[in-house]
């Protein structure tokens, strides 16, 4: 049963977060003064099991989406990872099972995803220059350690490979064609996104942004691009292939270039609340009606009703009024 949303939006992608905990604290997501030794993180019980992710995302196949994202704070420090992508793998009719990582933890898990049915992973790294890159994820994790998480990835049979880099000016946008030329002519996917304001406590201000343009020329001025054609509709990344055919990279441009008109993105919380888009301010309570009793009918037709209602456009009504909503963070939903 294939659903669509008031703006005639398919649902196609579902986005898993298991867990609000990361072993990270990368200023724009996570930043330490916020998210320190005090802060209150979700007890065991609070979050959904691994047999209840994968109820919910049998159901949701059912109603159209074909490919998953499993994705944190960081998933890979929540235990037994390989069990739920097991069990997920086994879903007829998903078409694409995908997990986001800061990398850190890959070299450790990396063949035992790959056997229990991950395909592929994207990975974030956001500078190969080891100080930036140490002094944005705050962690004391250097760039050697997520490079040989991605070469376990490749050695895995994960792939394709993507590596994530958020963009902040002043802080690591002078290393952007640096990231460009090692991973070009390697045929992993270099995507740079633009700084974004989800959540309320990573201090965002328009003039940290470096726009999608601004990268763009400045890397095709040392190797020159040329634009390519989306793979599927709802792609987030804008596409740009290397004239030489060495390759290509991506921009993702929430803030310059919104993309919300071909959003088929529903998003799960840890603890089971449904966000119909990144800068949601409120879930839809998920959990209650799968503890409740529900059936796989009922649990269908709750997600088809939260789905049939959805008109977020956040992106593109971005102004001053929409800067003071609230809005849940992104280390909670995933990106």
């Amino acid at each position: 049963m294939a659903v669509n949303d008031r703006l005639g939006r398919p649902l196609r992608d579902l986005r898993i977060s298991i867990t609000d905990r990361c072993n990270f604290r990368c200023v724009y997501c996570m930043p330490r003064e916020v998210f320190g030794p005090d802060y209150q993180f979700l007890r065991r019980d609070e979050l959904l099991t691994y047999e209840e992710i994968a109820r919910v995302a049998r159901v949701l196949v059912g109603l159209g989406v074909e490919k998953i994202r499993i994705t944190g704070g960081e998933p890979l420090v929540r235990r037994d990872l390989d069990q739920l992508v097991r069990a997920l793998r086994g879903i007829e009719g998903l078409r694409d099972l995908t997990l986001t990582t800061n990398g850190s933890l890959l070299r450790a898990q990396a063949r035992r995803l790959a056997e229990a049915g991950l395909q592929r992973v994207t990975v974030s790294l956001d500078s190969l220059d080891d100080a930036v890159f140490r002094a944005m994820n705050d962690a004391g994790v250097g760039v050697d350690t997520v490079l040989d998480g991605i070469a376990a990835a490749r050695e895995a049979g994960l792939w394709p490979i993507k590596v994530n880099a958020v963009v902040k000016r002043g802080m690591n946008d002078h290393t952007v064609v640096d990231l460009a030329r090692y991973f070009r002519g390697t045929g992993i996917i270099v995507r740079f996104i633009e700084f974004m304001d989800v959540g309320a406590t990573n201090g965002w201000r328009l003039d940290h942004v470096v726009t999608g343009r601004e990268i763009i020329e400045r890397i095709g001025r040392e190797f020159p691009l040329e634009s390519a054609e989306a793979n599927y509709r709802g792609e987030v990344a804008q596409r740009w292939r290397y004239v030489d055919g060495a390759g290509e990279i991506g921009v993702i441009t929430s803030i310059s270039q919104p993309f919300c008109g071909d959003c088929t993105r529903l998003r799960l919380s840890p603890e089971g609340e449904l966000y119909t888009c990144l800068f949601g301010a409120k879930g839809h309570d998920l959990r209650a009606v799968l503890r409740g009793g529900a059936s796989d009918a009922e649990l269908a037709e709750f997600v088809a009703g939260v789905w049939r209602a959805r008109d977020d456009r956040y992106s593109e009504l971005r102004t001053e009024a929409t800067a003071g909503l609230p809005k849940v963070e992104m280390s909670h939903i995933g990106g």
